[in-house]
C-alpha cells in the first residue's frame, strides 16, 4: 500500500465513509475498551494484561496441541514469527543505533552543525516535558485524543454537510418562489392578452 492509498484509508476511517465504518466502530470500541481495562481503575496494566492474554493464548494452544495428538488430528495452526521479530530487531538496531549517534554529535559537539542540532533536541525535548506536565495522565490524554480524533471529524463533517443541505434547500425554494411567482405572471398576461383579442371582433 501506497502513502496516497494509506493516506485515504486513515482519512475515509476518520470520517467514517467509504465502507469504513465498520473499522471506526472497530478502532473506537477497542480504544474506549482498553481505556476501560487500562486507565479508569480497571486494575490492569498494559504489561499485565498482556501477559494475562498471552498466557490464556499459550494454555489454549497446549491444550489443542495435546488433544490434537490424542485424536490423530492436525495441530493447531501457530504461525512462524521469526521473520516479523528479525525485521523488528533490525529496525529497533537502527532507530537506536541512530539516537546514539545524534546524541553522541550534540553531546560532543563533533561538527559545526551540533548547535543547531542542540536546539532542535533541547526544543523537542522541552516541548514534550511541558506536555506531560500538563498532562498529568498520559494514558487518558493519550485515550481522549484518539477519541475525540475518531468522533469529531466525523461529527463535523456531518453537521457541516447538513448544514450546506439545509441552505440548498432553503436556495431551491427560494427558486421555485421566484419561479411560481413569474409562471404566475406569465399566464394572467397571456390570459390578459386573450381577453383582449377575443374582445376585438
Amino acid at each position: 500500500m501506497d502513502r496516497r492509498h494509506a493516506g485515504e484509508f486513515v482519512v475515509d476511517v476518520v470520517l467514517w465513509r467509504r465502507g469504513r465504518a465498520e473499522v471506526s466502530a472497530l478502532a473506537l470500541a477497542a480504544t474506549v475498551s482498553s481505556w476501560i481495562l487500562l486507565g479508569a481503575g480497571g486494575g490492569y496494566t498494559a504489561v499485565s494484561l498482556s501477559s494475562n492474554v498471552l498466557l490464556l493464548l499459550l494454555a489454549v494452544l497446549f491444550a489443542w496441541s495435546k488433544a490434537a495428538r490424542l485424536l490423530n488430528r492436525p495441530p493447531p495452526p501457530v504461525p512462524d514469527l521469526q521473520p516479523a521479530v528479525d525485521e523488528l530487531t533490525s529496525l529497533l538496531h537502527s532507530a537506536l543505533t541512530g539516537l546514539s549517534s545524534t546524541f553522541r554529535r550534540v553531546a560532543l559537539a563533533d561538527d559545526p552543525a551540533s548547535g543547531a542540532l542542540f536546539r532542535r533536541v533541547a526544543i523537542c525535548l522541552a516541548a514534550a516535558s511541558i506536555l506531560g506536565g500538563l498532562a498529568g495522565d498520559l494514558p487518558t490524554f493519550c485515550y481522549a485524543a484518539a477519541v475525540a480524533a475518531l468522533t469529531v471529524p466525523a461529527l463535523y463533517e456531518r453537521c457541516f454537510l447538513s448544514r450546506y443541505a439545509r441552505l440548498a434547500c432553503l436556495n431551491l425554494y427560494r427558486y421555485e418562489l421566484v419561479y411560481q411567482s413569474f409562471s404566475h405572471r406569465c399566464y394572467l398576461s397571456a390570459r390578459d392578452y386573450l381577453i383582449e383579442l377575443l374582445k376585438e371582433p
